[in-house]
Order: C-alpha cells, then structure tokens, then sequence
C-alpha cells in the first residue's frame, strides 16, 4: 500500500512521450514509499507489514496509485526513525546521484567535481554526496535558486546566467580544470565539459544527453573518460547483480539519513489530488529540490 509518491521528470517525460509497448490504460509513476501488502511466493527478505520504498520499471504499471507492484530486487526496508515521505524522496534523483558518484566515477586521486544545475533532485544529492568524499565542488544554478544551493555548501557556485561557466571553472582551478563533471543538463554543455573544462584525466559522467560530437584526438591528448548513466536500464537487463543494486543504493541512501548524513532535499509535500500540479511544476522547470505526493491522509 503506498503512502509516498516522489516525482521525477522523467514521469512527465513518459506521459508526453509514451513507451510503444504501454497497454491502456496505464499508471504512470515510478518512485514510492508504503507498506507491504503481499508477497510473491519465491520472496525471502520481505514480508506483509514491512515498511519499504523501491525505484520501479518504467516499462511496467507504476505508483500514482494506492497499490503497486514491485520486484523485490529493488526494494528497499525503511528504518524506524526514516518517514515514508523521506523514503520516497531518496529514490531515482537521488539514487541517480549515488550511482554517478560512487559506482561510475573514478574517485582515485581526484579532487574537483563540477556538478550542473545544482538546484535539482539528483544534483542537490550529488552535491552531498560529493562533499562526504572530501571533493572540492564547484555547481552551477540561476539567480533565483542561488540561496537554496547555499545550504548544500558547495564550495563553488556559479550563477549561469551571469557568468561565464568555463571562464569561472578555469579560474577556480587555477587553469587544470575539474577532475569530474557530472552533467544532467544537456548536450551542448557536455561538449563544452569535455573541450574547455576538464582536467587531464577527467570523467564526464553524462545523462540528460550525450555531448554533441566526440573528437578522439581530444580524449586521447587529455585521457577523458565519459561514462553515460542509465539508472532503471538494470530493470531490462538479464544481469541479475545489477537489478539487485538498486535495492542496494536505495538502502545505502535511507542509512545515510538515518545517520543524518545526508538530507533529501524535500521542498514540498503534495496530496494526491494535487499530484498534476505537481508535474507541472517539474514541467516548466520552476521547483528545487524534491516534490513529494502523499497518497494516504
């Protein structure tokens, strides 16, 4: 039984673009908090009554329900003193997040991060994330979300709109540039992350689009690494370990605000009824941090 929905936007994205092989009609939603209800005879680690969330298959029938069906590989159990609205928000943004930190990057000998748009649900939590590592972190925002990336304590922050992302980059670093970028924004900016902003030996780990062309001889002369993030991919495919880590991550994510380590970020709390409203807002792009959705009053 769900208590918590967490909005991304990518539900947006699936409901302007849906998947051929949806059969209607369709629940959208893919992140949730709630309570076990039922269990499929083959499970063994959770039972009626537990207290769980889980980051579901996009390709199935999702959460913006009272019941859901999940696969027990990528769930989840909350801890005591962890709300389902927590829970929910500790999901796909921020599991994206945890992914691109600590299962793509390479962490060896690296010290600066540059982490775009850091006003988001995945980049507030990469933000953390990032400093828990000792790494030096550098984010970009627009003016009006500036005061709301400052309670993450980046130790760079560059107004996009009226600075010059590079320039700033370059002078942080004192002309090596970053030893990471973590760009969820677009291809454009992926391109300039690699030509003008990384260091030798830099990773770009991308995932709103690849950059727009890709010249070998650039990555060759300054040994650029770039890594795309697919985090619901592990749902369609038949390597069992990586399904298994999505519980893994979410679990990891719930212990670390157990152990107040980490906050997620939540701006908003919406009833069900509210949920449209809700997309909307990650529509136009006009939110911060994370938007969750209460199904039970």
């Amino acid at each position: 039984m769900i208590d918590s929905i967490g909005l991304n936007p990518v539900d947006y994205k699936l409901i302007e673009s849906p998947l051929d092989s949806f059969e209607y009609p369709h629940t959208f939603g893919l992140d949730a908090a709630g309570t076990v209800v039922s269990v499929g005879e083959n499970v063994e680690d959770f039972k009626v009554g537990d207290h769980v969330s889980g980051h579901d298959n996009l390709a199935n029938n999702g959460t913006f329900a009272e019941y859901a069906i999940f696969p027990d590989y990528c769930l989840a159990k909350i801890p005591d003193k962890v709300s389902f609205e927590t829970a929910s928000a500790l999901l796909c943004g921020a599991m994206t997040a945890y992914q691109a930190i600590f299962r793509k990057m390479n962490l060896t000998g690296k010290k600066t991060i540059l982490i775009h748009a850091g006003a988001g649900g995945v980049e507030s939590i990469a933000i953390q994330l990032a400093k828990s590592v000792g790494l030096k972190v550098i984010t970009t925002v627009s003016t009006a979300k500036m005061d709301f990336v400052k309670d993450f304590e980046p130790d760079k922050i560059i107004d996009y709109r009226k600075e010059n992302v590079t320039d700033e980059v370059m002078k942080y670093t004192k002309g090596t540039g970053v030893d990471l970028v973590l760009n969820t924004v677009n291809a454009h900016e992926a391109q300039l992350d690699i030509e003008k902003r990384l260091a030798y030996n830099g990773q770009l780990i991308w995932i709103a689009a690849a950059p727009e062309s890709v010249n070998q001889d650039v990555l060759a002369e300054k040994g650029i690494t770039i890594s795309a993030l697919n985090l619901g991919g592990a749902h369609q495919d038949n390597n069992y370990a990586q399904k298994k880590d999505l519980g893994v991550m979410a679990t990891e994510l719930l212990e670390l605000v157990e152990q107040d380590k980490l906050d997620p970020s939540i701006t908003e709390v919406l009833s069900f009824d509210q949920l449209v409203s809700g997309l909307e807002k990650l529509t136009h792009r006009d939110s911060v941090g994370k938007i969750i959705v209460k199904v039970t009053k």
